[in-house]
């Protein structure tokens, strides 16, 4: 992808992405209630035929030298990343927002003892973001950031660490639901910011590794993140945990923001530094 539409291919991906995690349980549902057969038989061929499209994927690559195998080379990605104050402060600061911020499994005790409304109005919970995500995805991969991509990171998290609160204090389901519906699109803005910037600022050479520990300290936050909510709650409760939470995202961006200048100055994402 060339790098002037790095930006819209990274919020491409994101909505076909967001599409199947809202659109994927429901066509589950559906097919579980005709047949449970029917619903794992559709599993299977899904990732069949996409195992076999992504083999058909032909990909040219650039002759570079062959690397004898060392233990060393295992760490190049992290030593590549600690000597990069953006990508550094890029993949660092999603990782804690995620961290602190996340609260995907404390959904379920607000549904049944905050808002009381059941099974539905769980799946509402979990749909918010996705919702929010897909929307903010769609129209960044018509009309991508148009400049100052670091500072519309270092908000989109402040506003996720925002959105957080809201939904912890929320008095209302409806309130609840457009505090996550926020959060979503507020996380999609520092997802494409991320994803486009990585690439961007990593060698060809490098990008796999990079990515790869990108993705596993991203991954790795997500399942962190609903440990800490857990953790937290069983001590303070539920609303205390996310609160703690979004005021703990908002101190991150502070703190980010005086530790990664170099990210902040960051201004467009449509061409290669």
């Amino acid at each position: 992808v060339p790098a002037r539409l790095l930006a819209r291919a990274v919020a491409a991906s994101a909505s076909a992405n967001q599409t199947a995690t809202i659109a994927g349980p429901a066509i589950g549902g559906v097919l579980y209630a005709l047949s449970p057969t029917a619903a794992y038989a559709t599993a299977f061929a899904l990732y069949l035929a996409a195992s076999i499209l992504i083999a058909l994927i032909r990909v040219r690559r650039p002759d570079a030298p062959r690397e004898t195998a060392a233990f060393s080379i295992l760490f190049a990605g992290i030593r590549f990343i600690a000597r990069n104050p953006v990508i550094l402060g890029a993949i660092s600061l999603d990782l804690f927002a995620v961290l602190l911020g996340g609260m995907t499994a404390l959904l379920p005790i607000f549904a049944r003892d905050v808002f009381d409304v059941g099974p539905w109005g769980l799946g509402l919970l979990r749909a918010a973001p996705a919702a929010g995500a897909l929307t903010t995805a769609l129209l960044l991969a018509r009309w991508p950031l148009p400049g100052r991509a670091g500072m519309k990171m270092f908000g989109a998290v402040a506003i996720f660490g925002a959105a957080t609160i809201v939904f912890a204090v929320a008095g209302s389901f409806a309130v609840a639901i457009a505090a996550l519906t926020v959060l979503g699109a507020a996380d999609m803005v520092s997802v494409v910011v991320r994803q486009t910037l990585v690439p961007l600022l990593t060698p060809d050479d490098m990008r796999g590794r990079v990515n790869a520990v990108s993705s596993l300290f991203i991954g790795t936050s997500n399942q962190l993140g609903d440990f800490r909510a857990g953790v937290t709650a069983e001590y303070l409760g539920a609303t205390s945990a996310v609160l703690l939470g979004g005021f703990g995202t908002l101190l991150i961006v502070a703190i980010w923001m005086k530790l990664f200048p170099a990210l902040a100055r960051v201004d467009r994402l449509d061409r290669s530094p």
